[in-house]
């Protein structure tokens, strides 16, 4: 793992880059130390942060009550913790072997 990602007892920190209001949802490379994620909603009204609840979830094939936004609520930077995540997503492996 990089310094994008880090493991802590079965979880998995992810620093992640968001881009709201993009035309679909997906990984979209490395932006610096972090993971970006497009995400389709807009930032208003935490819509992009429930968005990207809803897509890292449904990535990690957690529940949505499995990811927590640590740090960045209110900001595109973002460390999120996904509680013992049932699989890496295949885009999300290459990403963190750059």
């Amino acid at each position: 793992m990089s310094s994008c990602s880090q493991w802590t007892d079965g979880d998995l920190i992810l620093v992640c880059h968001l881009q709201p209001k993009a035309s679909k949802s997906e990984f979209a490379g490395r932006h610096g130390d972090a993971i970006k994620v497009r995400i389709q909603a807009p930032p208003v009204d935490g819509k992009a942060n429930a968005e990207l609840i809803k897509f890292l979830a449904k990535q990690f094939a957690v529940s949505k009550s499995a990811i927590n936004i640590i740090s960045g609520e209110l900001n595109r930077h973002k460390r999120v913790k996904i509680t013992s995540p049932e699989k890496i997503p295949e885009a999300l492996n290459g990403l963190l072997e750059q």
